[in-house]
């Protein structure tokens, strides 16, 4: 099993993403063995294949089986696609079996792209062909790693996941009688999962493989509001409160039995039964140290996470070098909007200022979910100005759920149903408002909606002329780097006009080179939890309750907070060198389409696409 699928749990959901444009779009992955009809290539392929059009159709096709197959190992990420041919089932994933089938599975389709070759492919059928070797290799390397051993913590909760599709207002449909009956037959199947994250868990502790101690501490918190005496007041009730119309009255009865049963004698037993195993036994066998340099193998581990991450070959170290530099440029920008403001004292200072006067403290949870509609009118009038390409799909603004918001980032994007039947959600966080300034809403905004993932994530998905395995694929650099491009492309579209707005950019994309530092402190360098939040409450206006949540994510999901200022950095410079190399036949709006077209691709495929557009222009 690939080494980062456990760290893809929830990814997509929570994930995060994204806060102030962060964990932006990543689904579930857990796979399960694909049923014996489904499709396969020929397993003679042949050696080599003459006629290049030929080898594209074949290669088109081992792409569409492959993402057939995947899919049906991968039901939850079906499902958060729209496509619910599989929303009855929740794989072991864990399992040593289905580790071993996965594993299987990216080696036969390893085998048989090359049978096919790449010889005489150009253009993005070279690109499909590369980057599918890529992602396969990596996959199969991956299994090196236990990760397995690691499968639970605040940002990868199953139970949270469970709640989410389970409540009726996310990916799981609640259409009929069928889908209520999918439903239950999937929560049978969760409980598997969790007994066998048991199981793992108690390995690993035979081998010094255990997380942080305060990450399931957070954990427990999570569970204990999902624990409750009547089924009625469960989340996972909510489907019975709005039944669809046509079913009938019989029907709504069985079902609503069923599920009284289903959340009283299995839901709720095996969520006491997680967190009795958790608090009991797990908790007392943790660590107290924070990063992996502290697991056994955790530094080749990390540096592995490293570069699969940024797509790049920047070791820790100089990473960890990037963000010293990107915090110190950064806090000079802070320092001209405190002139600009007229602002007496020093940069802590208007830290202070920024992060306590009720003029940048929103009133109600309403509010700030209102101020991200009202920035929705200014945005949608400029954006022509810089884009030709524009998604089909809309999105709609939502609060984070009370259940999962305390842990939960300050943003996050959930791409919309590939079919559209549903459109893309941007989740803004109203826990503590005293944490989520007014300054700070046009940055999040641009990030996580317009022109952020909204546009890249459904753009990808649109384009039907990509194979399904890049239509829906995810590289974190590229699409972190993008959404956190979106937030500095609103200085060129006019979004930060107010200086505390300029400042709210200055400061997200602070928190992002602040991550360069940290992530690479906590599981390079050897540093603390307090080092961490030391050196956040030195640098930036962090108010405690971001500072704890963004600490303990870094621990939670290692190297995944390098990839938005690593991508930013170098989409930003690929922009300069196109510029440059174009002079007054530089159009922006071309040079957006080109980077959006690919969907996501490493960062250095990403300049390699660019720069045959600056040679075609240039003739």
């Amino acid at each position: 099993m690939s080494k980062f699928l456990p760290f893809l749990l929830l990814l997509s959901l929570l994930l995060a993403a994204c806060e102030s444009g962060d964990d932006a779009t990543s689904e579930p992955t857990e796979p399960e063995a694909a049923r014996s009809d489904s499709p396969e290539v020929a397993a003679d392929a042949p050696e080599t294949v003459d006629d290049v059009a030929e080898r594209v159709v074949q290669l088109d096709t081992l792409y569409e089986q492959f993402f057939e197959a995947s899919l049906e190992l991968s039901p939850l990420r079906a499902t958060f696609m729209g496509d619910h041919r599989w929303s009855d089932r929740w794989p072991n994933s864990l399992s040593e079996e289905h580790r071993n089938r996965m594993l299987e599975h990216h080696q036969d389709y390893l085998e048989r792209l090359r049978a096919i070759g790449s010889d005489g492919l150009e253009g993005q059928d070279l690109l499909s062909y590369r980057m599918f070797e890529s992602e396969r290799e990596r996959a199969i390397e991956g299994a090196e790693y236990p990760g397995h051993l690691l499968p639970i913590n605040q940002f990868r909760n199953p139970v949270n996941t469970l709640v989410m599709l389970g409540s009726g207002d996310g990916a799981q449909p609640f259409r009929n009688a069928e889908d209520y009956d999918a439903w239950r037959q999937r929560v049978t199947e969760w409980t598997v999962w969790v007994d066998q994250a048991i199981a793992n868990m108690r390995e690993g502790m035979d081998q010094d493989i255990v997380q942080p101690a305060i990450l399931i501490e957070r954990t427990l918190d999570q569970l204990d509001a999902h624990l409750v005496d009547d089924p009625a007041d469960s989340l996972l009730f909510r489907p019975l409160e709005n039944f669809p119309e046509d079913v009938a009255e019989e029907e709504r009865e069985r079902i609503e039995s069923e599920y009284r049963r289903l959340i009283a004698e299995t839901a709720v037993p095996t969520i006491q039964r997680l967190r009795d195993f958790l608090a009991d036994e797990y908790l007392p066998a943790c660590r107290e140290t924070a990063g992996m340099h502290d697991l056994p193998g955790g530094e080749e581990w990390y540096a592995w996470l490293v570069a699969n991450t940024t797509t790049t070959d920047l070791t820790p170290a100089e990473i960890h070098q990037v963000g010293l530099d990107e915090v110190e440029r950064i806090h000079g920008e802070i320092h001209s909007v405190m002139e600009e403001v007229g602002f007496e004292g020093d940069m802590h200072d208007f830290f202070e200022f920024t992060r306590t006067d009720e003029q940048f403290i929103f009133d109600t949870p309403d509010e700030l979910i209102q101020a991200h509609e009202d920035l929705r009118d200014v945005v949608d009038a400029v954006v022509p100005q810089y884009f030709t390409l524009l998604p089909e799909a809309d999105y709609e603004i939502r609060a984070v759920e009370p259940f999962r918001e305390r842990s939960a980032a300050g943003g996050s994007y959930q791409r919309p149903a590939a079919d559209g039947s549903r459109p893309g959600i941007f989740y803004a966080n109203t826990y503590d408002l005293s944490a989520r300034p007014s300054w700070g809403v046009e940055a999040l905004f641009l990030h996580e909606a317009a022109p952020g993932h909204h546009f890249q994530i459904a753009l990808q998905q649109e384009t039907d002329d990509l194979p399904r395995f890049r239509r829906f694929g995810s590289y974190t650099a590229y699409v972190e780097g993008w959404g956190l491009y979106a937030e500095y492309l609103g200085h060129e579209m006019g979004i930060y006009e107010d200086p505390y707005a300029r400042f709210g950019a200055h400061a997200a994309e602070l928190w992002r080179a602040i991550r360069l530092v940290v992530d690479t402190g906590l599981h390079y360098h050897g540093w603390t939890r307090e080092d961490v939040l030391e050196y956040m409450y030195a640098n930036s206006p962090a108010a405690e309750a971001r500072a704890v949540s963004e600490a303990e994510r870094y621990m939670a999901i290692p190297s995944q907070a390098l990839a938005y200022k690593i991508g930013e950095l170098k989409i930003r410079e690929i922009r300069e060198q196109a510029a440059e190399a174009l002079g007054e036949d530089f159009d922006i709006r071309e040079f957006h389409a080109r980077v959006l077209e690919t969907g996501a691709v490493p960062l250095d495929v990403l300049e390699a696409h660019v720069q045959d557009w600056v040679d075609d222009v240039r003739g």
